[in-house]
């Protein structure tokens, strides 16, 4: 099973990285009152992060939540 959980890590992150290397254009983008011209690849990037450190900390909560009602 942990093998399995690592390839699955790799084959994604090799997914991403695919991905970010493909798009390489610069865009416009606006984030509320700011706007950025930026590589896409960059605009990738980010947001692949952005979406791994919010899944992180999720799971940190709903870990702690658990151990928290957990009978002793």
């Amino acid at each position: 099973m942990k093998r399995a959980k690592m390839i699955g890590i790799l084959v994604l992150a090799l997914s991403v990285a695919i991905v970010v290397l493909q798009n390489t254009e610069s865009v416009q983008t606006k984030i509320l009152f700011f706007s950025f011209t930026m590589p896409r690849a960059v605009l990738l990037f980010f947001t692949a992060l952005t979406g791994f450190i919010i899944g992180v900390l999720s799971s940190l909560i709903v870990g702690r939540k658990k151990s928290d009602t957990a009978p002793r």
